[in-house]
């Protein structure tokens, strides 16, 4: 037996660990791939959301797969699968649009600050079709959405009536009031009329005249 061990050559050893190692390491390559692919899933079913919410951006949806991008694309910075540079692009991206979506909006600086947030939000969407690998530019990401007017109407009623009600019930506005007019019974007005009309004709000599009965006992 030792004669044998000591009369292999270096590729029988070779061939004989290959041979040992190879479902191991098809294994290992195969769990590999497979989270690799469910990560790419991970991150395009997340671009998708975006894409498909992108005209109602204070949709449920929308702000649940903002929340999901530093999960989705964190990686690692040390490990077998390090975040790579597109990965840090969108985290980046995120990073910048998230800090603007704090900022304070007033009426003066609405408009610029719409206008800054929607060159924000196409650039995280970009980063994120260059790391999954889809081809949009930057104005078909802006461009290429259809929104119903009556969404965008909807939209703004509901964030108005919500405004509104919060207003109202924290006093900081009050409840205005105009009475029009008070129900009222038919009968008793035209009772209570009878009773004035009565009344004015008794005074009409300038006295009141009262008439006393009495009950005769038996």
């Amino acid at each position: 037996m030792e004669q044998l061990l000591h009369g292999m050559e270096m590729k029988d050893w070779a061939t004989i660990i290959a041979a040992l190692l190879g479902p191991i390491l098809a294994v290992q390559a195969q769990k590999i791939i497979e989270r690799i692919r469910a990560k790419n899933n991970r991150k395009t079913a997340l671009f998708e959301q975006l894409m498909a919410t992108r005209a109602s951006r204070l949709s449920a949806e929308h702000v649940q797969a903002l929340n999901m991008i530093d999960l989705v694309f964190y990686g690692k910075r040390l490990g077998f699968q390090p975040r790579t540079n597109k990965e840090q692009k969108v985290i980046e991206a995120w990073r910048e649009y998230f800090d603007h979506l704090h900022e304070t909006v007033t009426p003066d600086n609405d408009t610029v600050w719409g206008v800054r947030r929607e060159e924000l939000f196409v650039n995280l969407l970009y980063t994120m079709a260059e790391d999954i690998g889809y081809e949009f530019d930057r104005v078909q990401l802006k461009r290429g959405v259809y929104s119903p007017v009556a969404h965008a109407d909807a939209e703004k009623e509901q964030s108005q009536l919500r405004k509104a009600l919060l207003s109202l019930m924290t006093g900081a506005h009050p409840l205005k009031m105009d009475v029009v007019g008070l129900p009222s019974d038919p009968e008793a007005t035209a009772n209570y009329k009878q009773v004035l009309e009565n009344l004015s004709s008794q005074l009409s000599d300038g006295g009141l005249n009262v008439q006393i009965q009495t009950k005769k006992q038996d």
